[in-house]
């Protein structure tokens, strides 16, 4: 993120600035107390942080910060689907979105979901402790190294500085391969991964994340991303290192193993 660039754009007008903790794609870890900090040295602006990806991966304390709303989703750390929350900080004032009996707070009228609130408030007191994800970072580093150097023409996209990223998250690119490919090959053995987004089979244009990087289309094209998560195993990441190489030199010839 270009720091000077948001610092220009501030203005008495702005009301709402909105940034990621982690990228969905890349895992690449923004620098939110330093971007809240000019947000309110330059403007009278809301600051909200989108923790979608990093909960539960990261150690998050908002206790010390100065941001005001902080959104998370209950799926993305082994909780219930459906369900989310917003932290919202003290002396900040939002508009109900529904009006009528006053639950959550007056936020948002209408019967909670109470087993999908359990589910997530069970989930974020399994995932509060994040000294296992240290474990995972070796998982994970282990499974990106071991592509990057067995598979020609294989790029990390994003820092390999693990102090800027996720722990569980590896986005790389096989150049030249169609992604969409080598997900159907991983999941027809069981193996989930994602795209990222990074090749859109309508129009062929490659995700804006990869765009803003300047990821060239014969790269994101092929682009793979992979999340470890905490149920995950070192025999699964070499199961992963053991087929992939073979799924990509058989795409790029175009030969069909069976």
């Amino acid at each position: 993120m270009d720091l000077e660039q948001l610092r220009q754009a501030l203005d008495e007008k702005t009301a709402v600035v909105s940034a990621m903790l982690a990228n969905n794609e890349t895992g690449i870890l923004f620098p939110v107390n330093e971007i809240v900090q000019i947000v309110k040295e330059r403007s009278d602006a809301l600051f909200h942080v989108d923790g979608v990806n990093a909960v539960g991966k990261v150690a998050i304390d908002l206790k010390t910060t100065e941001i005001d709303l902080f959104s998370m989703s209950a799926h993305k750390f082994h909780g219930p689907k459906g369900i989310g929350a917003l932290y919202i900080s003290k002396g900040v004032n939002l508009p109900p979105m529904l009006i009528g009996g006053g639950q959550e707070g007056g936020h948002r009228a209408g019967t909670e979901a109470v087993h999908q609130i359990v589910g997530l408030g069970a989930a974020a007191s399994l995932m509060n402790d994040t000294e296992p994800m240290l474990a995972f970072r070796e998982m994970r580093d282990r499974l990106e190294s071991g592509l990057l150097n067995s598979v020609p023409n294989a790029y990390l996209n994003g820092t390999s500085n693990a102090a800027l990223r996720l722990p569980n998250t590896s986005n790389i690119s096989f150049e030249n391969t169609n992604g969409e490919m080598i997900l159907a090959r991983l999941d027809a053995m069981g193996v989930c991964v994602s795209t990222g987004s990074a090749c859109n089979s309508q129009d062929h244009t490659a995700s804006p994340v990869l765009q803003a990087m300047d990821i060239p289309y014969s790269k994101a094209m092929g682009s793979i991303r992979f999340s470890l998560g905490r149920y995950n195993t070192a025999d699964e990441v070499e199961f992963v290192l053991d087929k992939l190489p073979g799924i990509i030199r058989e795409l790029r010839v175009g030969t069909d193993p069976r």
